[in-house]
Protein backbone atom coordinates (compact mmCIF):
# COMPACT_ATOMS: atom_id res chain seq x y z
CA UNK A 1 0.00 0.00 0.00
CA UNK A 2 2.77 2.28 0.68
CA UNK A 3 4.44 1.88 -2.38
CA UNK A 4 2.06 1.93 -4.19
CA UNK A 5 0.62 5.78 -2.30
CA UNK A 6 4.76 6.60 -3.39
CA UNK A 7 4.46 5.90 -6.21
CA UNK A 8 1.26 7.63 -6.85
CA UNK A 9 2.70 10.74 -4.74
CA UNK A 10 6.25 10.59 -7.34
CA UNK A 11 4.24 10.82 -10.65
CA UNK A 12 1.63 13.88 -9.69
CA UNK A 13 4.99 15.42 -8.53
CA UNK A 14 6.05 15.07 -11.24
CA UNK A 15 3.07 16.67 -13.61
CA UNK A 16 2.54 19.37 -11.13
CA UNK A 17 6.46 19.94 -11.90
CA UNK A 18 6.03 19.78 -15.57
CA UNK A 19 2.62 21.56 -15.57
CA UNK A 20 4.86 24.65 -13.62
CA UNK A 21 6.72 24.54 -16.30
CA UNK A 22 4.30 25.00 -18.82
CA UNK A 23 3.31 28.32 -17.60
CA UNK A 24 6.46 29.63 -16.52
CA UNK A 25 6.94 29.37 -20.00
CA UNK A 26 3.41 30.83 -21.56
CA UNK A 27 4.15 33.81 -18.99
CA UNK A 28 7.78 34.76 -20.02
CA UNK A 29 6.54 34.08 -23.75
CA UNK A 30 3.45 36.86 -23.05
CA UNK A 31 6.42 38.92 -21.88
CA UNK A 32 8.62 38.41 -24.91
CA UNK A 33 5.63 39.02 -27.15
CA UNK A 34 4.60 42.37 -25.50
CA UNK A 35 8.22 43.67 -25.86
CA UNK A 36 7.92 42.88 -29.20
CA UNK A 37 4.42 44.48 -29.32
CA UNK A 38 5.83 47.48 -28.08
CA UNK A 39 8.59 47.96 -29.92
CA UNK A 40 7.02 47.51 -32.92
CA UNK A 41 4.48 50.51 -31.92
CA UNK A 42 7.66 52.39 -30.60
CA UNK A 43 9.39 51.94 -33.94
CA UNK A 44 6.11 52.53 -35.81
CA UNK A 45 6.18 55.74 -34.52
CA UNK A 46 9.52 57.23 -34.66
CA UNK A 47 9.80 56.39 -38.00
CA UNK A 48 6.32 58.06 -38.79
CA UNK A 49 7.90 61.11 -37.02
CA UNK A 50 4.44 60.89 -35.06
CA UNK A 51 4.34 63.35 -31.83
CA UNK A 52 2.66 61.26 -29.03
CA UNK A 53 3.56 61.02 -25.26
CA UNK A 54 4.00 57.12 -26.13
CA UNK A 55 1.08 56.27 -23.04
CA UNK A 56 -0.52 53.97 -25.79
CA UNK A 57 2.97 51.94 -25.74
CA UNK A 58 3.20 52.33 -22.09
CA UNK A 59 -0.26 50.23 -21.72
CA UNK A 60 0.64 47.50 -24.46
CA UNK A 61 3.93 46.35 -22.68
CA UNK A 62 1.79 46.98 -19.24
CA UNK A 63 -0.91 45.18 -20.51
CA UNK A 64 1.22 41.95 -21.43
CA UNK A 65 3.38 42.37 -18.13
CA UNK A 66 0.06 42.20 -15.69
CA UNK A 67 -0.82 38.81 -17.78
CA UNK A 68 2.63 37.38 -17.49
CA UNK A 69 2.74 38.21 -13.57
CA UNK A 70 -0.93 36.39 -13.11
CA UNK A 71 1.25 33.39 -15.29
CA UNK A 72 4.03 33.67 -12.78
CA UNK A 73 1.86 33.65 -9.52
CA UNK A 74 -0.10 30.94 -10.91
CA UNK A 75 3.22 28.43 -11.33
CA UNK A 76 4.04 29.95 -7.90
CA UNK A 77 0.91 28.88 -6.23
CA UNK A 78 1.53 25.15 -8.33
CA UNK A 79 4.85 24.89 -6.41
CA UNK A 80 3.58 25.70 -3.25
CA UNK A 81 1.38 22.07 -3.75
CA UNK A 82 4.59 20.31 -3.98
CA UNK A 83 7.06 22.43 -1.95
CA UNK A 84 9.25 19.45 0.94
CA UNK A 85 9.45 22.02 3.79
CA UNK A 86 7.99 25.32 5.33
CA UNK A 87 11.24 26.92 4.26
CA UNK A 88 10.28 26.71 0.32
CA UNK A 89 6.70 27.49 0.93
CA UNK A 90 8.15 30.52 3.19
CA UNK A 91 10.37 31.07 -0.13
CA UNK A 92 7.36 31.15 -2.47
CA UNK A 93 4.99 33.05 -0.23
CA UNK A 94 7.65 35.90 -0.33
CA UNK A 95 7.57 35.63 -4.10
CA UNK A 96 3.98 35.46 -4.49
CA UNK A 97 3.43 38.94 -2.11
CA UNK A 98 5.93 40.39 -4.43
CA UNK A 99 4.66 39.46 -7.42
CA UNK A 100 0.77 40.66 -6.48
CA UNK A 101 2.11 43.77 -5.21
CA UNK A 102 3.71 44.37 -8.66
CA UNK A 103 0.74 43.47 -10.03
CA UNK A 104 -1.54 45.60 -7.99
CA UNK A 105 0.58 48.73 -8.92
CA UNK A 106 0.69 47.88 -12.27
CA UNK A 107 -3.45 47.20 -12.72
CA UNK A 108 -3.44 50.94 -11.08
CA UNK A 109 -1.15 52.46 -13.47
CA UNK A 110 -2.52 51.05 -16.03
CA UNK A 111 -6.13 52.14 -15.04
CA UNK A 112 -4.53 55.87 -14.41
CA UNK A 113 -3.14 56.19 -17.63
CA UNK A 114 -6.84 54.66 -19.48
CA UNK A 115 -8.65 57.26 -17.59
CA UNK A 116 -6.26 60.45 -18.52
CA UNK A 117 -6.49 58.88 -21.65
CA UNK A 118 -10.14 58.84 -22.04
CA UNK A 119 -10.58 62.39 -20.17
CA UNK A 120 -8.25 64.05 -22.95
CA UNK A 121 -10.25 62.20 -25.64
CA UNK A 122 -13.17 63.83 -24.14
CA UNK A 123 -11.45 67.01 -24.25
CA UNK A 124 -10.46 66.60 -27.77
CA UNK A 125 -13.82 65.88 -29.03
CA UNK A 126 -15.79 68.75 -26.96
CA UNK A 127 -13.59 71.15 -28.59
CA UNK A 128 -14.77 72.90 -31.62
CA UNK A 129 -12.74 72.52 -34.98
Amino acid sequence: MSQSFDATEAVVIQAVQWLKLLIETVGAATVGIGMLLAMWQFARTLALRQPTDYNGIRLTLARYLALALEFQLGADILSTAIAPSWQEIGKLGAIAVIRTGLNYFLSREMDEERAAEASLDRTQAAQPR
